[in-house]
């Protein structure tokens, strides 16, 4: 399977550094720093403004407050861009989000990233590959709500999310997150995630700490997907 992770880190670090030197950003930037905990549409406004992640994470998701049921949308961290659709459609989102570490951003008028998506054709060619990869994302998400069961999600969630380096793989981003966040992200609760946990552990597929999660056997875990 394709490593969607990997791609999109690195097309996340070039953004970044185009960002560094646009004369945009110099000009009009302006750093907001997020705590853990803090839901980051109350402090930031998606309709004026765009964000860059520089550093930390948080989670963009939507409820079900009948149910109480989440569903995790995106899980942005160094390099991402927010909010897409916003600056796209002119609109606010409905989104809800929370900080899950702290976070730094860096905001520009929206005015002003729509020009730089003009005038540099460097910034506009990596701003179509991360729109291409987030709806790349989205349309997965889809299908695996639609078509694959809890355990196949959670495989699919550790593929998406593993990292080559050299021989080792590496989970990067999901791997200390709650388990309730592994499963608002696959579209259930944690009871039911925590048994497709237990069962990769059992199987030699990842280790489990406290706090951790790791890929022990990524060969295995591409193995299991493919059946």
């Amino acid at each position: 399977m394709k490593n969607i992770a990997v791609e999109e880190s690195h097309t996340q670090q070039l953004i970044l550094k185009e960002v560094e030197k646009s004369p945009f950003v110099s000009k009009t930037q302006k750093k907001i720093y997020l705590k853990k905990g803090e839901d980051p549409l109350n402090a930031i406004d998606t309709k004026n403004y765009f964000y860059f992640v520089i550093s930390g994470k948080l989670k963009i998701y939507q409820i079900d407050f009948k149910t109480s049921k989440e569903l995790t949308l995106y899980m942005l961290s160094r390099g991402d861009m927010f909010d897409v659709v916003s600056l796209l459609d002119g609109n606010p989102n409905q989104y809800i989000s929370e900080v899950l570490e702290d976070t730094e951003l860096v905001s520009i008028p929206l005015e002003d990233v729509k020009q730089m998506i003009l005038d540099d054709n460097t910034f506009r060619q990596l701003f179509y590959t991360y729109l291409a990869a987030k709806l790349k994302s989205m349309e997965n998400l889809a299908v695996s709500l639609s078509f694959y069961d809890v355990y196949q999600r959670v495989l699919q969630l550790f593929t998406n999310f593993t990292y080559m380096q050299g021989n080792k793989p590496t989970l990067k981003i999901i791997d200390n997150l709650r388990h309730e966040d592994i499963a608002s992200m696959v579209g259930t609760v944690r009871k039911v995630v925590n048994r497709s946990l237990q069962k990769l552990k059992k199987d030699g597929v990842i280790e489990l700490s406290r706090k951790n999660i790791q890929i022990k056997n990524f060969q295995k875990l591409l193995d299991k997907l493919n059946v």
